[in-house]
Formats: structure tokens, sequence, C-alpha cells
């Protein structure tokens, strides 16, 4: 995800040490309702320790650029450099007299503005009061506007010149055609030259509405404290509305193989088609069968595979990105010029195998323990609890996701994995993108 301007200050830092260390000893007790003007909150109290965290999250990821790529995260860009009668500095230096930190971060769906403070005043009132402003009150500054410009287009030009970025940048549209995923969320060097101040402004007055948001409160306040903060976050927008469902991602029909040369010792090996969305029926057993195929690091099948059998790659994974709609699931490693043509042999032969017998028992039983096992660490800080709610509101999730996850996790056997990676994934009708000499 692209992340914009970051404020910082070791206070708060020490703090959030303090808070990630706490073990949470059961699962949150989680709130939720919504404002006068319609955003969704979802809270957890967290009395342990001085802080509060906050994400709103609105329905504006790089899936609502249309034509104008880049055009959510640049206008996110934007937001931090100036805001009611403050510029970036002004902004920033509030922000470090507090040792309070705001951020941005834009995918695919959602635009996330996250907020961490100490609850004790003026801390507290002066981080609100600066969120609350940059949300619904940005001059989107035009100096400003060129030079964040100037710095995208210094990142794309540098994107060009990592193998792993290019491979990842063609396999998107070669995964999901034409549909609004497949773009970058960064955009390309064309659109944000060619995008105005103006289109700014109207994308922000379109999707920074309160319909379209979802709070996320977590810290040392009580229900009554999240409601004033929640309403008055959103106070200042618009009620709006919820923006429309985005289009079904399109299964692949064919295969695809693209070869990008790159002047490098190495050739990057990508590979993917449409996955799972969030909510999926499929779910439990797509995640823990990824788990046991590549998605635990040394002890997968494909490591042993590629890795510790052959030593073709250093590091090969797989990865579902469960999204509103069908995400992604890839496959990918860098190996040798001379073995990448066997090593994508492998890679391929590798999750065939998996499809047709799936995990073993033994396979299953370690890594149920391995996901279980590690899940309270996962829900044992503010700001992690803070994330899981985030994505449990905008995605409509149960409120109980995070109680019967490892119960969800522990019920899924053998023959549900074979039968979900058999319906969900087709060995010949994968996008194959390979980047190198």
């Amino acid at each position: 995800m692209f992340a914009n301007r970051f404020f910082y200050l070791p206070l708060i830092g020490l703090v959030a040490l303090l808070a990630s260390a706490t073990t949470a000893q059961a699962m949150p007790n989680i709130q939720t309702w919504q404002t006068p003007n319609g955003a969704r909150v979802l809270f957890v109290a967290a009395p342990e320790i001085p802080m509060l965290d906050v994400k709103v999250v609105f329905d504006a990821g790089s899936a609502r650029d249309g034509e104008l790529s880049g055009l959510a995260s640049m206008t996110a860009a934007l937001l931090s450099q100036g805001a009611g009668e403050w510029n970036a500095d002004a902004l920033a230096e509030r922000l470090e007299q507090i040792g309070a930190s705001l951020s941005s971060s834009v995918d695919q769906d959602t635009t996330e503005w996250s907020l961490r403070t100490l609850t004790q005043q003026p801390a507290m009132e002066t981080a609100l009061e600066t969120l609350t402003t940059v949300l619904t009150a940005p001059t989107f500054p035009p100096a400003d506007l060129e030079r964040v410009r100037q710095n995208r287009l210094i990142a794309l030009r540098q994107a060009e010149e990592s193998p792993e970025q290019v491979a990842a940048l063609a396999l998107s549209p070669a995964i999901f055609g034409n549909h609004p995923y497949a773009t970058d969320p960064q955009g390309t060097a064309a659109t944000v030259t060619a995008l105005t101040r103006e289109e700014l402004q109207a994308f922000h007055a379109r999707f920074y509405q309160a319909k379209n948001a979802l709070i996320a409160i977590v810290g040392a306040v009580d229900r009554a404290g999240a409601e004033a903060i929640a309403t008055r976050i959103t106070a200042g927008l618009p009620a709006g509305e919820r923006a429309p469902a985005l289009p079904p991602v399109a299964e692949l029909t064919a295969s695809s193989v693209k070869a990008i040369p790159f002047t490098a010792t190495q050739t990057t090996v990508l590979v993917g088609q449409p996955g799972m969305r969030r909510g999926d029926p499929d779910y439990f057993p797509l995640y823990v069968g990824n788990h046991i195929l590549g998605g635990s690091g040394l002890v997968s099948i494909l490591m042993d595979e590629i890795r510790e059998k052959r030593g073709m790659s250093y590091s090969v994974s797989s990865a579902f990105v469960p999204l509103a709609q069908l995400g992604g699931f890839t496959l990918g490693l860098q190996t040798k010029n001379s073995q990448a043509t066997q090593a994508q042999t492998v890679l391929l032969d590798t999750l065939r195998r998996f499809i047709e017998t799936g995990p073993t028992e033994a396979q299953l039983i370690a890594a149920k323990k391995n996901i279980t096992g590690g899940f309270p660490l996962k829900i044992a800080s503010n700001r992690s609890i803070v994330s899981y709610l985030a994505m449990i509101g905008f995605y409509g999730l149960p409120l109980d996701h995070l109680e019967k996850f490892t119960a969800r996790v522990e019920a899924v056997t053998v023959e549900q994995i074979r039968d979900a990676f058999t319906r969900r994934i087709h060995p010949d009708r994968l996008a194959i993108v390979t980047v190198g000499g």
C-alpha cells in the first residue's frame, strides 16, 4: 500500500512499545453503532494504557480512480499538505508537539487514515482536531501538489529499476484484465503528470463522505467518549452515500505468459489468478491450505520443493489477497537466469500436485498449531486490534470473527482444502510473468 507522510515522536513510540507488549487475555468486546450522519463505528475499550488508536476507512481505494490512475493516492497525499489554516509544516508541528502520529494508506479498496495519540489533554484534543480538519477541510495547495507530483514521478521511475516491482505491475492487469483492480494505486507517469487540483478536490468531495466511512476506535475511553470522538470526526463531512459496489472480477479463461527482458543475474517469476474475497465461504480452507502450500515460510511445501530439495531459490511463497471482490492468488520466486524455466516448472507442478492430493494430515495438524498458536500475538496490541476492527467493519464480517477464528481454523479438514483448491485454483488458467535476463 502507498503510505503518506508519517508524523512521529519518541514519546508515542515508547507507549506503543508498552501497548504491543501487552498480551490480550481475552477476545476484545466489540461495540458498534452509527454516527448521526451515517458512519459505522466499531469500538473496543482498552483502559490499561492511556492511548487512543483511530482508523477512518473510506471506500475510496484505487478501484475508484476510473481513468485517472493514482487519483485516490494523490488525493490522500495532498490532504496532509494543508488543511484549514495550517500548511504541511504547521500540521506536522502540531502532531510532533504532542507525540501523536497521523498517516494514510491506499490500496485497491480503501483509503485509510490512522491516528495514534495519548489520551491525556491537550494531546488528544489537538490530535482529534488535526485529524478532523485534514479530513474535512483540505486546501490542496498548488505548490505542494507539484512537489508531491514530482516525488511520485521519481518513485515511479525507481520502481522501473526493480524487477520485482516490474513483475508485480505486469501481473495485475494479466490477472484482472479491465477490472478496476488491475491498476497500480500509485498511478502511472502519464496519469500522475496529468492529474489536476480540481480532480483531486472532486475525488475528495465524492468519496470522503460519512456514509462511505468506517471508523474503528481502540483506547482508554469509554463508550460515551468513543461516540463523541466518532461524531466529531464525521460532523464536518457530508452524509453522502456509500460508493456503489465494484463489479465482479472475471475468472481467467486461458493461461497467459509475458516475458519481460531485464538486465539482471536473476529472473523473477510471478504466477497468479483471481483468488477469493473477504467473507468468502471458502476462506478458511483456502487460507489454511495456502499456509501449508507457500504461506508459512521455511516450512511450506513450496520452500521444501524449490529451496530445500533443489536449491533453486532463496525464497518462494504463495498468497491470497482477499478484497471486496476476488483479490489475487499469487505464487512467486527469484532464481538464476539459467534455471528460470526449470524453477517455473517445479513451481507449477507443485501447485498441481497440491490441488490433486491436498496436504497430508500431519501437514494440516502442524499448520493449525502454527496458525492458532500465533494468533494471540496478532491481537495483543491496540494497534493490531484497531486494524482488525477496520477490516471487520469495512468488509461487513461478523463481529465474532476474532472470537471464532481459531475454532474455524481447527475445523478445516484435508478434504475441505482439496475440494476448495480444486474448485477455485486452475493451473491451466494462470497468468505468468517473468522478468529477467
